[in-house]
């Protein structure tokens, strides 16, 4: 137990994740992201805890830029607000995903989605994921 009251989630090895969760995060780094969501959604309706949650915060991330992608700026703060809130718990990093910087970079552009009064200058934002 952690001084929280909580047990410590158990960190994979890159090795233990399916590989269709790197599928799906190459998909996410390309743009890709319905492809993505389809990828990942698979992952998380047969997963087991922890990855359950984990899968499920990369997929709402990938669906917030989708919504991001068609204009749909309100969907997008939901998702990368719902996103954040999942992965918060497997930072620093988790099963050689760098999950400090996804949320860094979903904080930063929840930030600026909540700031925009225009979308259209968001379209030059990009996440990257890093293993």
């Amino acid at each position: 137990m952690s001084k929280f009251g909580k047990k410590p989630i158990a960190i994979p090895r890159v090795s233990d994740l399916p590989t269709a969760f790197w599928k799906g995060i190459a998909q996410f780094n390309q743009g890709e992201f319905y492809t993505c969501h389809d990828t990942l959604e698979a992952l998380w309706m047969e997963a087991a805890e922890p990855n359950r949650t984990f899968f499920q915060g990369v997929l709402q991330i990938a669906v917030a830029l989708y919504h991001l992608q068609h204009q749909n700026q309100r969907g997008a703060v939901l998702l990368l607000g719902e996103g954040s809130r999942r992965l918060s718990a497997y930072v620093p990093s988790y099963g050689g995903l760098d999950v400090e910087s996804l949320l860094s970079q979903a904080q930063a552009l929840l930030a600026n989605l909540q700031a925009a009064t225009d979308s259209s200058d968001l379209a030059r934002i990009q996440i990257k994921i890093q293993s």
